[in-house]
């Protein structure tokens, strides 16, 4: 009998990829599905990024690179954020990496062991928690709460900080719930934070480029007072429609950084040579995509939140970022994960439970708007069908 580490009992899973695979599958059998449950754009890749792959392996670009990722990448990244979000940062201490993930993992591997405490966002991205378990490490949920608009509360935060805290998740704009926390909340944060120096803190800003109402993204970088303990995460994935390219950077603290060149020395090597260079055509080269992406993604926020809140016994705050809605279907009598099960097998339409996203997600689903106008309406008319005519089990 084999026997593997115990740590492998307590890895958990996303199971949006779960569902990804139940909706690919029903579509092999004929069905009509329309999946609102995978969080990725339903554009393409834009041109010039794919032929700046192209290029780069005609131009013989096949070999290994750093593990920490080509400089000029390293220094586009350092230039883009300083251009978009005012801040300046060290190329030395950008990390190319094969997807945000990968910065989740190396952050809370390198925090996380039997006696501490890792806080992190509940509802929020499951691997967060994921990953706190499978270190032994003590998952501390951050309750975020649709009464605080899907904001994280700074007192709140602040008073789940224990002497066993070793690191802290923040994630805004928010998966699921589309939550942008505001600027006067995160400068509570960080004053908060000064009492407790000893605590590190990832800031996973995946969908910065994603908000809407006129709202500014805030970054964390843009606090002197805790940049040496800071580490950012973000990358291509959502912002270029570059899921499938496995590209993504973060930010490091220069006393951390060593580390997590030394993890990617012994997990992955480096990132795909040609890749690197669709990135860095991506932060070098127009942004109009960008652009057009986000503004038919905020099209389709408005309507995807007035067909909910048009739906019985469903309601749905309005999200500031990111590309998900997260209603209330409370008042439905149904639970979250069997709703979601009874949509995708029943009416055709694949959402994700709330509770796949932690404790707090029970009574809410969530939908993805990353797909058409016209498939979002006829989802819509399902789900409205659907909650009219079938029983809560």
């Amino acid at each position: 009998m084999l026997h593997t580490v115990k740590s492998f009992d307590r890895i958990g899973e996303e199971n949006a990829f779960a569902v990804l695979a139940r909706a690919t599958e029903l579509q092999r059998q004929g069905r009509d599905v329309i999946n609102l449950g995978i969080g990725q754009p339903d554009f393409r890749t834009p041109d010039h990024i794919v032929e700046a792959a192209i290029k780069a392996l005609r131009d013989g670009h096949h070999g290994y690179t750093p593990a920490t990722g080509i400089l000029p990448l390293r220094e586009a990244v350092a230039a883009d954020l300083h251009k978009r979000l005012g801040v300046e940062v060290d190329p030395e201490l950008v990390l190319i990496v094969p997807g945000g993930k990968v910065t989740m993992f190396m952050a809370i591997l390198m925090f996380g062991e039997p006696g501490a405490e890792i806080l992190y966002p509940d509802p929020g991205f499951p691997i967060y928690r994921s990953m706190i378990e499978f270190t032994g490490a003590t998952p501390v949920p951050v309750p975020i709460r649709e009464a605080n608009g899907f904001a994280f509360s700074a007192e709140e935060t602040l008073s789940l900080i224990t002497p066993r805290t070793r690191l802290l998740i923040v994630n805004s704009p928010a998966n699921p719930t589309g939550g942008v926390t505001p600027k006067a909340e995160i400068d509570k944060l960080v004053e908060g934070l000064r009492r407790h120096p000893d605590v590190a803190i990832m800031s996973d800003e995946i969908y910065g480029q994603m908000t809407y109402d006129g709202l500014a993204h805030q970054t964390l970088l843009a606090y002197p007072d805790i940049r040496d303990r800071l580490i950012l995460l973000d990358g291509w994935s959502k912002t270029y429609a570059m899921t499938g390219w496995r590209m993504g950077f973060s930010v490091w603290p220069k006393r951390l950084y060593e580390n997590a060149r030394k993890l990617a020395v012994n997990s992955y090597s480096c990132v795909n040579a040609s890749a690197q260079f669709a990135g860095l055509a991506a932060l070098t080269g127009p942004q109009d995509a960008v652009r057009d992406m986000v503004a038919e993604f905020d099209r389709r926020r408005k309507v995807v939140t007035e067909g909910l809140n048009a739906l019985p016994n469903v309601s749905a705050a309005v999200p500031k970022g990111a590309f998900y809605a997260f209603p209330n279907i409370s008042k439905t009598g149904w639970k979250a994960k069997r709703l979601a099960s009874a949509l995708l097998e029943q009416a055709g339409v694949a959402t994700i439970g709330g509770p796949d996203f932690g404790v707090h997600g029970e009574g809410y689903i969530r939908l993805s708007y990353a797909n058409s106008t016209e498939n979002i309406r006829k989802a819509l008319a399902r789900m409205g069908e659907f909650l009219a005519t079938a029983k809560p089990d």
